[in-house]
């Protein structure tokens, strides 16, 4: 499909630079293809919900991977920005680096501000392999390697915030969702930024079950395409897995009646690349670069709350492949017109598949 008809005018001011408080008083926008859209707010989910609905949450932890320093070891010692993307091995990590043309195979980048250091020691790294996007291997030196990344490094916030406003202390907060436990990720899954204790326990009140799965979310996840067509687009793998007793557990709900409601598009994603042809969930435990437009068919997720999405980007493709691409321009439509708050730490969307 051609990559512009997934393009939209969005104003810089229903970019959300902050997160509403407390989080689930966020607007949220209930789409079902074929009827009219309904403004409602995220402590609404339990009343949208029915007894036996099944949530699916990512509880994958955002790290510290936005990374500073210098080339070291020639003449000149120019600053090097480093995000890391996606763990290799226990040293080894594709990164994505500012400005590249400074780096060659061989180099050797010490991270750290102004010369800081962590306390474990300087955190080195050598130059391993080099794209031609930007994208580095990084062999890092030395031991205890989490813990001297988590105190160098910075919440990497997507480029739309942190144009507009450097990171600081509260985003190291805000950018983790109340279900964050499993180290990995390089961007929040920003759905789940909305659920509270509150919340939760009002979901559990209405008979709606919670459970946990992990896609460590890689910084590829949001970036716009540039292909022409959806067709030549390549996606980064991301790494996921879903327990037996969750397949288990999600498999027999369903039989009973239960919808399958993912929270995220990176929930929606695993879940799909865990299904079976007729629709159960397998256990899974491997890479996904799963890539849904239009036409896919749908066989685990019933319903998809998410924020809204950039233009051009896969998840907007991926909610038009859910939702019916017309329905979605019209809901992202409403959505400008009335004042949403788009992105990462913007207002909430509650989607209903469309019917095959």
């Amino acid at each position: 499909m051609r990559t512009d008809l997934f393009d939209f005018d969005l104003p810089t001011e229903n970019i959300a630079l902050r997160p509403v408080s407390p989080r689930d008083a966020a607007r949220m926008l209930v789409v079902r293809p074929g009827a009219p859209l309904e403004d409602r707010t995220v402590r609404d989910l339990p009343a949208l919900l029915a007894p036996g609905d099944q949530l699916v949450v990512n509880d994958t932890r955002v790290i510290a991977a936005q990374l500073s320093g210098r080339r070291i070891g020639r003449a000149t010692e120019p600053k090097i920005d480093a995000t890391l993307i996606k763990r290799l091995d226990g040293s080894r990590w594709q990164a994505l680096v500012k400005p590249a043309k400074k780096l060659n195979v061989g180099d050797v980048v010490r991270f750290g501000h102004d010369g800081r250091v962590c306390l474990l020691g300087h955190l080195d790294a050598t130059v391993e392999a080099k794209g031609d996007a930007g994208e580095v291997t990084l062999s890092f030196h030395g031991p205890a390697l989490d813990q001297a990344i988590a105190e160098l490094g910075a919440t990497p916030l997507p480029p739309y915030i942190a144009s507009k406003r450097a990171p600081d202390a509260q985003d190291a907060a805000d950018y983790q969702t109340m279900f964050a436990v499993n180290e990995g990720a390089v961007a929040a899954p920003t759905a789940g930024l909305h659920f509270t204790p509150e919340l939760d326990a009002a979901l559990a009140a209405r008979g709606i079950a919670l459970h946990r799965i992990t896609l460590h979310v890689g910084a590829g996840t949001f970036l716009p395409v540039k292909a022409d067509d959806t067709a030549e687009h390549k996606m980064h793998a991301e790494w996921g897995t879903i327990s037996k007793a969750t397949a288990d557990a999600l498999n027999a709900a369903r039989g009973k009646g239960g919808r399958i409601v993912a929270v995220g598009t990176t929930s929606l994603r695993l879940l799909e690349s865990a299904a079976r042809e007729d629709g159960t969930i397998a256990p899974f435990a491997d890479e996904t670069s799963i890539f849904i437009t239009p036409g896919y068919r749908f066989r685990a997720v019933d319903m998809l709350m998410t924020n809204f999405h950039l233009p051009r980007s896969t998840l907007f493709m991926l909610v038009s492949a859910f939702c019916g691409l017309e329905t979605m321009q019209a809901a992202y439509q409403h959505a400008i017109e009335t004042g949403y708050r788009f992105y990462s730490y913007g207002d909430a969307s509650l989607l209903f598949r469309e019917p095959a």
